[in-house]
């Protein structure tokens, strides 16, 4: 009964005043993951102006625009990525393709330049090719001054971007008070003009260092070391989130070369070449990465009661093969119904637009996947995309 009362909520039609020009659309015999733990094993999804107007269980109360039978398929909110590195240039094209065709519909840059950022959102946003949509970031560098990181904040918000990139801080044996300074001054100037600092740090004392710092959103879990409950209670606590990045240390196998030998997620042999791998006193790389982010991933998760943990790619080889890695390592910490909590409204929170994306209930922009099967018996069904919607405009469709 509890679930059909929410089911019946969510369900409510919305008056929304609207653009004539934005889309209408209707799906149809879909199965529902509204990405808030409510699932409808058949329901519908109607789409007046580019936002969703209603989600229901059975048939809708009224049929609009595109019509789509999504009947054996799963509807889901389009899923985010808030870190990955993208640009202009000569393969904008075929990198943005591959992400909206995987499902994802808005992405954050992980770490400028802003021109190009921005011309790459230009692009998609004027129809020159398909693709997400883009939030630019800038960088910003913390080996100056105090005053030239408010000077650098000031100037981006002045261009209209409104993140940074990764802020990188020393990780190990400690972060320096200068750092910290610099940090906490563009924090301060982050707040006064509207711009998100976003920050790289990838161990358990930079974090609440950060944190102590001012910091709100966090790019990577930890990889140095294992987060004690105490540590991840006070990242959590002032509403920290945290991008998860758990495969970082987990090998990548068959997808550089079908020769089932691992590699770090350039393509280069695992672990030797992890990014800043840990070593033992002889210069091994020990790997130990794969095992600590998996278990400060699920740290994070429990302490803030599965909010705090975002989705952020930071791999650049081929989209669909970035998330069947991410996906096998985040199954092993948590559920399908979280890993969508991961992909959606806890990435939408991380970016502030969880009242815009993130869930698919009135009022909210329809960004909607459609996925062949049904993730929640198989996860390897959320790399089955058949649909995507884009504002309520159909942008992929492989039926």
């Amino acid at each position: 009964m509890k679930r059909y009362l929410i089911g019946l909520f969510t369900g409510l039609v919305l008056p929304l005043a609207l653009p004539a020009t934005a889309q209408d659309a209707t799906v149809i015999n879909a199965r529902i993951m509204i990405a808030n733990g409510v699932v409808f094993e058949s329901g519908a999804i109607v789409v007046r102006g580019g936002k969703i107007v209603e989600v229901t269980p059975g048939a809708p109360s009224q049929k609009v625009g595109t019509v789509i039978d999504a009947r054996g398929m799963t509807a889901v909110p389009g899923f985010l990525d808030a870190h990955k590195h993208i640009n202009t240039g000569p393969l904008e094209k075929q990198q943005m393709a591959e992400l909206i065709e995987a499902g994802f519909t808005t992405v954050l840059s992980g770490g400028g330049p802003g021109d190009g950022n921005i011309v790459l959102r230009d692009k998609i946003d004027k129809g020159e090719f398909n693709g997400p949509r883009v939030l630019p970031s800038e960088r910003i560098n913390l080996r100056g001054t105090p005053d030239e990181a408010r000077a650098a904040i000031r100037a981006m918000a002045a261009r209209g971007i409104r993140h940074t990139g990764e802020i990188a801080i020393t990780p190990e044996p400690f972060t320096p008070f200068a750092e910290l300074e610099v940090l906490r001054a563009a924090v301060d100037e982050g707040a006064k003009a509207g711009v998100q600092i976003n920050v790289h740090a990838v161990s358990t004392p930079a974090m609440v260092a950060a944190t102590q710092a001012g910091v709100r959103r966090q790019v990577h879990l930890p990889n140095k070391d294992f987060m004690g409950f105490d540590d991840a209670d006070a990242i959590v606590k002032p509403g920290t989130i945290v991008l998860e990045l758990v495969s970082f240390g987990a090998p990548v196998i068959d997808v550089f070369a079908k020769d089932n030998l691992p590699r770090f997620r350039t393509g280069l042999a695992w672990p030797e070449t992890i990014a800043g791998a840990n070593r033992d006193e002889k210069g091994r790389a020990l790997g130990t990465e794969g095992a600590y982010t998996l278990i400060n991933a699920r740290r994070i998760w429990d302490a803030s009661g599965g909010t705090a943990l975002g989705y952020g790619s930071d791999q650049n080889f081929p989209v669909k093969d970035v998330l069947e890695h991410q996906l096998k390592s985040l199954m092993v910490m948590f559920s399908a119904q979280d890993v969508l909590r991961i992909l959606a409204p806890n990435t939408a929170a991380y970016l502030n637009m969880q009242d815009e994306v993130g869930t698919l209930e009135p009022g909210k922009r329809a960004d909607i996947v459609l996925l062949d099967g049904n993730p929640l018996i198989d996860f390897h069904d959320f790399l089955k995309t058949k649909v995507v919607l884009k504002a309520g405009r159909v942008v992929v469709d492989k039926r």
